[in-house]
C-alpha cells in the first residue's frame, strides 16, 4: 500500500469550506455517486446541496480519507494541522498564493514552509491545484464540472496527471472514446511530487496506462522508480513535456551550451526512461488511448489498406523520416492479396484496394485478411465514417466487421484511422475498442502513437538504464576506472603568464582558473583520454623548437582564446619551421602563450562532444556534427549521465552526419570503436570532477584503427559543493 493509498481511493471524503467552490465538489460527488461518506465542515451551515455539514473538524465522526480544502491560504495552514491531528489519510490544497507566485514573495514562502510543516507525513496535493477524480470508484475531489464518466464493473482506463487545472478540464472533455481511470493536478508540488502520484495511481489494477503533462520534474530518483515499476507492471506511459520553445540557455564558452538547454536534458531523461513524448494534446490522447488498448509493439512494420489512392499516398508520406515503415511486400504476400482482390487492383502496401468490394463482407474478409497475414506489427485501416446527423454509417460497419475478423483469424494487432478527428464518433470509438480495434483520430496521430509504442517496446526490452549520479564529484574518490587522481581546479580568472612547463611538455596540474587548452588537455589525459602530443611555447622560437620536437606537420595555437576558428589563434597542417614561425609571428599578441601540437592525420569525421551541469540532471553530455558549422547544423542528441557505450552509439547512430562516420559513398570507414570508448571515457571524466562546462570540438574520428583524438578542448571547472 503506497502512502496515497486512503487519498487516492478513498472510502469516506470530506470537503472543508462551503463557499462556490467547496459546494461544486459536494454537487460532483454526490452526481457521480460516490458510495462511501460524505461529510462538509462548515462554521455556519447545517447542510450544504443536502449534505450534513459539521462545525469543526473535531466534530467529524472519524478521520476522512480524503479532504477538498476549499477556504483561502492562511486558514488552509491550520486546517491542514488539525486534519493532521485527526488522522486524516491526505488532502488537496485548492487555494493559490504559495510559493508558485515567485521568488519575490517572502509571504508565498513562508506559508508554504508552514504548509509543509503543518502536513508533517500526511500527503498533501498542490497548493493552487483542482485536485482528482477518480472515476474507478466514483470519488471526487474536484471544484468544478468535468466530461468524464465512471468506470464499468471491470473496465480498465488511463490515468492523466497534469500540472495544469485548466488542461485536466479540457482533457475530461474528450471525445475520443478512452477510458479514464483518474485524473489527477499536481499543483506547484509542495510536498506531495508528480512521480509519487504517478506511483500511487499505476499500482491499481484498473489503470492501463498513465499520461503525464510535466512542467518540472519533481525528482529524478522519483522518477527513475516510476519508469521502472510501469515496466515492472506492464503499464506504458505517455509524456507531454512543455518548454520545447524556451530559449537555450546562455552560450559561455562552449559550442556546447548553445545546443544543450534544459529542455534537450529534458528529453535525454525522459529518451532514456522509455517514455515518449508528444508535443501536441491530440497525438498525447491518442498515444495514451493505444497503449490502454494494444500497449507497446514488437517491430516497426505497418501495413495500411484503404479504399482511396489519396489516403495511401497520404499514409506513405506521413510515415516517411520516422521510426516505423511501409515494407514493401514479397512476391508470395502479393500474389495472395491479388487473388482476393482480382486483377484491376495495384497490390502495394499502402494499400488501395479500390471500391469494387465496398459493402461486401466476405471479399472485404478474405481481402483484408490476406493483406493482414504478412506478419506486420501493426494493421491500419484507414476510415471516415460519415457524420450520423444527415447520413447513413450502415454500409461502414461491415468494412469494421471484415477488419475485425482479419485481425482475429492472424492474431494480429489492428487501429482504425480517421483521416481526420471528427470522423470517428465517441461511440464508434467506444464499440471499435470493445471489439480490441485502437481507434485514432488523425493520420499524424496514429504514426505518432505508433511510433511511441515501438520506442516503448524497443526500451522494455532493453536492459533498465543505472540511475542517474548526482554529478561532481561523485566518482570513487575522484578518481577514474583506472584508478588515476584528477587534479581539482577551481573557478577563477587564468594566470597571466603561463605557469612552467613538465618535461613531458605539460604545466603542473595544480594553480587556478579555468584551465586553457594545454592544461585542460592534461586533465583528459590524465583521464586516459587520446590527445595528440603537445608543447607549450612562449615565444617564437620555442614554437619552432617544441615542432621540431613533436614532429611535422603540427597545429599551432593561442592559448587562452575560447573559439579559435573566428579569432585567427589556430594555423592547422604547418609543415615546417618556416611556416611555424610565421604562424607564432601572427598570433603573438592573440592569446596568453602558444601550443604546438601534433596534426592529427587521417580524419574522417568531426564530432562535438559536450558536457553541461545542469541544477537538475547534473552532467549532460551532448554530441553532434562538430568542426565550425556546429552551431549552424545543430545536428545533436543529448545524453544523460552514466551512459552505456550501447547508448552512446545509439546517439552517433541518430545523427544526421552518422554516414561519415560509416564510410558514405565509398570513403573510409570511421574508428567507430575509438570514438565510443573516447566518448565514454568523457562521460567518466565529467562524473568525477568538477565540471560546469567541457567542450571537445572537434573529436576526430580517424579511419579504423587509427582511433580518435581530442583537437580541441574548452573547459570550465568549479567547486562541487
Amino acid at each position: 500500500m503506497t502512502r496515497l493509498e486512503r487519498l487516492l481511493r478513498p472510502r469516506s471524503i470530506c470537503v472543508v469550506g462551503g463557499g462556490g467552490f467547496g459546494t461544486n465538489v459536494v454537487k460532483q460527488t454526490l452526481k457521480m455517486k460516490f458510495p462511501g461518506d460524505l461529510w462538509i465542515v462548515h462554521p455556519t451551515k447545517d447542510t450544504v446541496e443536502g449534505a450534513k455539514a459539521y462545525k469543526t473538524i473535531a466534530d467529524l465522526p472519524g478521520a476522512p480519507d480524503a479532504v477538498f480544502i476549499g477556504v483561502n491560504r492562511n486558514l488552509t495552514i491550520d486546517v491542514i494541522r488539525q486534519l493532521r491531528a485527526k488522522g486524516a489519510g491526505g488532502a488537496v490544497c485548492f487555494a493559490a498564493g504559495f510559493r508558485e507566485t515567485g521568488d519575490y514573495d517572502a509571504e508565498g514562502e513562508r506559508l508554504q514552509r508552514d504548509l509543509i510543516e503543518a502536513a508533517g507525513d500526511m500527503p498533501v496535493i498542490g497548493p493552487n491545484c483542482y485536485g482528482l477524480i477518480n472515476y474507478a470508484d466514483g470519488a471526487l475531489l474536484w471544484p468544478d464540472q468535468h466530461g468524464g464518466r465512471r468506470l464499468k464493473p471491470g473496465e480498465r482506463g488511463a490515468a492523466i496527471i497534469t500540472q495544469s487545472s485548466n488542461i485536466a478540464c479540457n482533457l475530461t472533455m474528450q471525445t475520443r472514446g478512452l477510458p479514464v481511470a483518474y485524473l489527477m493536478t499536481a499543483g506547484n508540488q509542495a510536498q506531495t511530487g508528480l512521480s509519487e502520484m504517478a506511483l500511487g495511481l499505476i499500482e491499481d489494477e484498473r489503470v492501463s496506462s498513465l499520461g503525464l503533462h510535466i512542467e518540472g520534474f519533481d525528482s529524478v530518483a522519483g522518477f527513475e522508480r516510476l519508469a521502472a515499476r510501469a515496466r515492472e507492471l506492464r503499464k506504458p506511459i505517455v509524456a507531454m513535456k512543455v518548454g520545447r520553445s524556451e530559449q537555450a540557455r546562455a552560450a559561455t564558452v562552449s559550442h556546447t551550451a548553445s545546443l544543450a538547454g534544459s529542455d534537450a536534458a529534458s528529453d535525454a531523461f525522459l529518451r532514456r526512461l522509455g517514455i515518449p513524448r508528444m508535443d501536441t494534446i491530440p497525438s498525447f490522447l491518442e498515444t495514451l488511448k493505444f497503449f490502454h488498448a494494444i500497449g507497446p509493439v514488437k517491430g516497426r512494420k505497418l501495413s495500411s489498406m484503404s479504399c482511396s489512392g489519396g489516403e495511401a499516398s497520404v499514409m506513405a508520406d506521413t510515415a516517411e523520416g520516422r521510426r516505423v515503415h511501409f515494407p514493401a511486400l514479397t512476391a508470395e504476400h502479393k500474389a495472395r492479396v491479388s487473388q482476393a482482390l482480382g486483377p484491376l487492383v495495384a497490390v502495394a502496401n499502402p494499400l488501395d484496394y479500390n471500391t469494387y468490394i465496398w459493402n461486401n463482407e466476405p471479399a472485404m474478409t478474405a481481402a483484408f485478411s490476406a493483406m493482414v497475414s504478412g506478419g506486420f506489427d501493426l494493421n491500419m485501416l484507414v476510415l471516415d465514417f460519415p457524420r450520423t446527423d444527415r447520413c447513413s454509417d450502415a454500409d461502414w460497419w461491415p468494412t469494421v466487421n471484415a477488419f475485425a475478423s482479419a485481425l482475429k483469424a492472424n492474431g494480429a494487432k489492428g487501429a482504425i484511422v480517421a483521416s481526420m478527428g471528427e470522423n470517428i464518433p465517441e461511440g464508434h470509438a467506444e464499440e471499435l475498442l470493445r471489439r480490441g480495434i485502437v481507434p485514432i483520430l488523425g493520420i499524424a496521430e496514429a504514426m505518432d502513437a505508433a511510433e511511441a509504442a515501438v520506442f516503448v517496446g524497443e526500451a522494455w526490452r532493453a536492459p533498465l538504464p543505472s540511475p542517474l549520479r548526482g554529478g561532481w564529484p561523485e566518482g570513487p574518490g575522484g578518481v577514474t576506472s583506472t584508478g588515476t587522481p584528477l587534479p581539482k581546479f577551481t573557478l577563477s580568472p587564468s594566470p597571466a603568464t603561463p605557469p612552467d612547463r613538465t618535461t613531458s611538455g605539460h604545466p603542473p596540474l595544480k594553480g587556478e582558473g579555468a584551465p586553457d587548452e594545454a592544461a585542460a588537455k592534461a586533465l583528459l589525459a590524465a583521464a586516459g583520454l587520446p590527445i595528440p602530443a603537445g608543447q607549450r611555447a612562449a615565444t617564437t622560437d620555442e614554437a619552432v623548437e617544441a615542432a621540431e620536437a613533436i614532429g611535422y606537420p603540427v597545429a599551432l595555437k593561442a592559448l587562452g582564446v575560447a573559439h579559435k576558428s573566428e579569432a585567427g589563434a589556430v594555423k592547422l597542417n604547418l609543415r615546417d619551421a618556416d611556416a611555424v614561425r610565421a604562424a607564432a609571428d601572427a598570433m603573438a599578441r592573440l592569446g596568453t602563450g602558444l601550443y604546438v601540437e601534433r596534426m592529427v592525420t587521417g580524419a574522417v569525421a568531426e564530432v562535438v562532444v559536450g558536457i553541461t551541469r545542469d541544477p537538475l540532471f547534473r552532467p549532460v553530455m551532448t554530441l553532434g556534427t562538430g568542426g565550425v558549422l556546429v552551431e549552424l547544423l545543430k545536428d545533436s542528441r543529448t545524453l544523460l549521465l552514466p551512459s552505456s557505450g550501447a547508448a552512446i552509439e545509439d546517439a552517433l547512430r541518430s545523427l544526421q552526419m552518422f554516414p561519415l562516420l560509416d564510410g558514405y559513398r565509398g570513403r573510409p570507414k570511421a574508428d567507430l570503436d575509438a570514438a565510443i570508448d573516447a566518448i565514454g571515457k568523457i562521460a567518466e571524466f565529467a562524473l568525477v570532477t568538477d565540471i560546469v562546462e567541457l567542450d571537445i570540438n572537434p573529436l576526430i574520428v580517424c579511419a579504423e584503427g587509427q582511433g580518435a583524438w581530442v583537437a580541441d578542448a574548452l573547459m570550465v571547472l568549479g567547486s562541487s559543493q
